[in-house]
């Protein structure tokens, strides 16, 4: 597997469960998943560090 598939999982496994092509219209889709999902992943480790600092 290489980086960036490793990158572009969540979002493909997600467009394969919704039924949708992960490579249709030039991955849009698969983009938006990626980003709810990092987004969520990212701010979470935010308000836990920041939770544990302060």
């Amino acid at each position: 597997m290489k980086i960036a598939d490793a990158i572009l999982w969540p979002g493909t496994k997600v467009c394969e469960w919704i039924g949708v092509d992960p490579t249709a219209d030039a991955g849009l889709i698969r983009s938006m998943f990626n980003m709810i999902f990092y987004i969520v992943v990212i701010l979470g480790g935010f308000w836990v560090y920041y939770g544990l600092v302060s």
